[in-house]
């Protein structure tokens, strides 16, 4: 079962959204961080990752045919270290069924990313979007791991939207689709939350101009976390007066520590690029045409991160099986509801 902790602790203590999304008691061995050389890749707006490396990790065994491979791709800010606590019996996919392969996007800090490239660092580092980020996946799957096909691919928050563009990008690579509180194409409200969190940390002293020796922009990021990833009825259930003063005294005295700020900045903006319809002219309807594997979508009613809304609208458009969680989890719904979504994604996966 889940283990219930603190929102602020976690927040603060990680300073990465996404990474308090689930956190489950029973602990599963980590898999060893493996590695995929792609080369200079190339991206959708012409510009080129210099020796890209693609990380990842494997849980499972893969069967005589193949059959049984999921992909798992990383939320916001968010590692395959931590997407093992979704990885075994009783939890969001079972290891014991599937062979999971687990995939750092691009901008993580594992894989390429402005804090790690020796060629391209910081800044330097070229804007990507999420459309890069599963072409870098699917180049990984079928060349150096030689697939050719996959049962599905499963993805929470930024993995949801890269759930939602794979099976746009490579309509028949996979049979099931499987987004959680993701999206095709951010509403107008979440493209202003990542732009304010963006804002936050330019505007910060300590950014100049991506070259910091602190991480800047702690307090923002804490605080942009505490405030959306629940619902302020659950938040005020959580936290008292002087929990909270108490926390923002210590997120303003941090002193680096969290996410990289550049990091960030690149996976911000290639979450607000994104747009399944795009080679379409825009027609949401001609992108949803091009799906071909069986959907089960997972959206939170009260979700202030990735609002609900373009995921419910993509889905009816693709007559795809869809559980909206009503609880006051927010964006956190999924953890908090997992008796329910854990369940429903097993069921799914065995048709």
């Amino acid at each position: 079962m889940y283990r219930q902790t603190s929102i602020i602790n976690l927040v603060l203590s990680s300073v990465r959204i996404f990474a308090v999304l689930f956190l489950l008691c029973l602990d599963v061995p980590a898999q060893d961080q493996q590695f995929a050389s792609l080369g200079d890749f190339k991206l959708t707006n012409g510009e080129v990752i210099s020796d890209c490396q693609i990380g990842y990790r494997t849980f499972g065994k893969l069967n005589a045919d193949k059959s049984n491979v999921i992909i798992f791709p990383t939320w916001a800010g968010g590692t395959t270290e931590q997407l093992k606590s979704q990885v075994g019996l009783g939890k969001l996919i079972d290891s014991n069924e599937y062979f999971v392969i687990a995939v750092d996007a691009l901008g993580n800090g594992v894989s390429s990313s402005p804090s790690n490239s020796k060629l391209q660092p910081r800044m330097s580092f070229p804007k990507f979007t999420l459309q890069d980020s599963v072409n870098s996946q699917y180049e990984l799957a079928t060349k150096p791991l030689k697939l050719k096909h996959v049962k599905a691919i499963v993805g929470v928050s930024m993995g949801g939207m890269q759930t939602f563009q794979w099976m746009v990008s490579y309509p028949d690579f996979m049979d099931l689709a499987i987004p959680i509180v993701g999206s095709p194409r951010l509403a107008a409200y979440d493209l202003l939350l990542w732009q304010a969190q963006i804002d936050a940390i330019m505007n910060d002293r300590d950014w100049n101009n991506g070259n910091y020796t602190i991480n800047p922009a702690r307090a923002p990021e804490f605080e942009f976390g505490a405030l959306l990833l629940t619902t302020p009825d659950e938040y005020n259930k959580k936290m008292s007066r002087q929990q909270i003063l108490e926390e923002l005294k210590k997120a303003r005295e941090a002193k680096g520590g969290g996410f990289d700020a550049n990091d960030k900045i690149r996976q911000d903006q290639a979450m607000m690029a994104l747009d399944v319809s795009e080679p379409f002219a825009g027609s949401m309807e001609k992108a949803a045409a091009r799906v071909r594997a069986k959907v089960f979508v997972v959206a939170s009613r009260f979700d202030h991160v990735v609002t609900p809304g373009p995921a419910l609208e993509f889905a009816k458009m693709i007559n795809a099986k869809v559980l909206v969680l009503e609880g006051e989890c927010g964006h956190l719904a999924p953890g908090c509801e997992y008796q329910k979504v854990n369940p429903a994604v097993l069921e799914f996966l065995r048709q």
